[in-house]
């Protein structure tokens, strides 16, 4: 029974940066490079037919690349902080890609997602560590800009159970249009990232015949 979710892949560049803030927290479990990524729809434990009918529903969708930033660090769960994130920028293009995979899964059965959607790039887990630490980590930090990128695919990751940071496993990807007229992508213009995404490990499960 395979755990999957969605999720869109960072350029090689933009992970080598997000990796220099790691350290400097002690207790905090600091997420591999190869398994940053940011996340649309998470779908869990599901039986083979469902993942294959949600296969075959991602791969109707037809939408255009858009752009995409980072913008800033900052930590999830308030005064008990539980995770290290890098914000990422929502975009119209985003916030739109991401509810439609949630239309999907909740045409398919499955439950809504009661959370909002805020997309990010998860770089640590830090349970173990006070609020106080951080703070000061965020203070020396917080600050990161790691430029922008053009999403030109979005993804359907597996994952082992655990309890978060990997290693996903790529399914199957799905191309996104370019857009008409030869741009980039929609969003934020010029100057972004059209590297290589960070390369995970492929699995064949919902490959398709050729």
């Amino acid at each position: 029974m395979p755990r999957l979710f969605t999720g869109l892949e960072l350029p090689e560049d933009l992970g080598r940066s997000l990796s220099f803030l790691r350290g400097g927290l002690p207790g905090a479990k600091w997420i591999d490079v190869e398994n940053y990524h940011v996340t649309l729809r998470f779908i869990g434990d599901i039986d083979d037919p469902t993942a294959a009918e949600i296969a075959h529903e991602l791969r109707r969708v037809r939408r255009q690349r858009f752009d995409l930033r980072i913008e800033g660090v900052t930590a999830f769960g308030g005064r008990q902080p539980h995770s290290l994130i890098a914000k990422v920028t929502p975009v119209p293009a985003l916030i739109e890609l991401q509810a439609e995979h949630e239309r999907i899964c909740q045409r398919l059965g499955l439950p809504a997602e009661p959370r909002k959607f805020l997309p990010h790039v998860t770089i640590a887990r830090c349970k173990a560590v006070t609020h106080s630490a951080v703070a000061q980590w965020l203070a020396l930090r917080g600050g990161f800009t790691g430029g922008a990128w053009t999403a030109e695919r979005f993804v359907l990751y597996s994952s082992r159970a655990s309890r978060g940071g990997g290693p996903y496993i790529v399914e199957e990807a799905f191309d996104l249009e370019a857009p008409r007229g030869g741009g980039l992508g929609v969003g934020l213009g010029r100057g972004v990232s059209r590297v290589p995404p960070i390369i995970g490990r492929n699995h064949p499960r919902f490959a398709t015949p050729v």
